[in-house]
């Protein structure tokens, strides 16, 4: 699982940090940081795949293994 970032259209909004703040991370600066290694959770990565559907701008795309 690998999760690819727009960065021209991601303005921070932290809504994937709410759904999996394991995962994703926006700092101070509004700069999303993604997690390198997703572990092979199921239920997080359930959380994970709400984050990239939940995304408001459509700035995250999800790449399955």
């Amino acid at each position: 699982m690998k999760i690819i970032v727009d960065r021209q259209r991601c303005d921070g909004n932290g809504v994937c940090m709410g759904i999996a703040p394991e995962v994703f991370d926006v700092d101070d600066d509004l700069y999303l940081h993604v997690a390198e290694n997703i572990p092979e959770d199921p239920e997080l990565r359930a959380r994970v795949r709400q984050s990239v559907t939940s995304c408001p701008i459509l700035a995250l795309k999800l790449v399955e293994d």
